[in-house]
């Protein structure tokens, strides 16, 4: 299984978006990195990928700085080389008023959506430095661009990750490394049933009477994000499902 094209890391890659960008990437020729907490799901996606396309899995809980490097540490060829960085990890935890906030929910966010993705890429990057070459997507989310009720420290994690993005690109601009961010609107994943601790009911809601995203969606935006070519950056792109204007205005067929 040789190929040409540079290897892609992936972290979430257990559900969801990640899983369908490993699953869209492999079907493409890339070489993965898959990573993620839940080392059964990774190991079911190695062996469904692996048939086509070189795979390596790490399992790691990418909140615990020595856990990432270590693991990161231990790739070897053709795995070290990471040409494309997509940071997808990231979770939403409840859904209250800033008055009545979890903290164990603050502090899974914001260890989660920023520090994890910050620990990545500090891993990552210099590696590209040397290479003068690299490319990183970060998953952010509409909840980056405006504020809803009751989404007070879940947005800010997520504009957090669209200052990192852009500070990210002024940075690394003079070292030929392309940064990108996406931002997804409602995509119908695992995301609204960890938001609302399993109650499904509650998470069927969010989708009801609309049609959301789906994670092949997202998948194939960042598959069309690395295939540019070289002197062309998607540097900035807010995706929507056609019922959905912004995180409050959607349009719900009645029921």
């Amino acid at each position: 299984m040789s190929t040409s094209k540079g290897t892609a890391l992936i972290t979430g890659a257990t559900s969801g978006i990640g899983a369908a960008t490993a699953r869209i990437l492999a079907k493409n020729g890339y070489p993965l990195v898959i990573c993620g907490r839940r080392a059964g799901h990774l190991d079911a996606l190695e062996q469904e990928l692996g048939k086509s396309v070189p795979v390596q899995k790490l399992v790691f809980d990418i909140r615990d700085r020595e856990a990432v490097n270590q693991a990161l540490n231990t790739l070897s060829e053709p795995f070290s080389e990471i040409q494309y960085l997509i940071n997808n990890a990231g979770n939403a935890h409840g859904m209250s008023s800033i008055q009545d906030g979890d903290l164990d929910d603050w502090d899974a966010m914001i260890d989660i959506n920023v520090k994890g993705l910050l620990y990545v890429s500090r891993a990552i990057i210099p590696k590209m430095l040397a290479r003068k070459s690299g490319h990183i997507i970060n998953i952010g989310s509409i909840a980056g661009q405006e504020v809803y009720p009751r989404g007070n420290v879940y947005c800010a994690s997520k504009f957090a990750v669209d200052a990192i993005s852009k500070g990210m690109r002024l940075d690394l601009n003079e070292h030929g490394i392309k940064v990108t961010a996406i931002n997804p609107g409602l995509v119908e994943t695992e995301f609204s049933k960890v938001r609302f601790k399993g109650d499904e009911q509650r998470a069927a809601q969010v989708y009801e009477g609309m049609t959301p995203l789906t994670a092949r969606d997202v998948a194939e935006v960042i598959l069309f994000a690395i295939q540019r070519p070289a002197h062309v950056n998607i540097a900035d792109l807010l995706l929507l499902p056609t019922d959905q204007a912004a995180s409050g205005v959607i349009k719900r067929k009645l029921i």
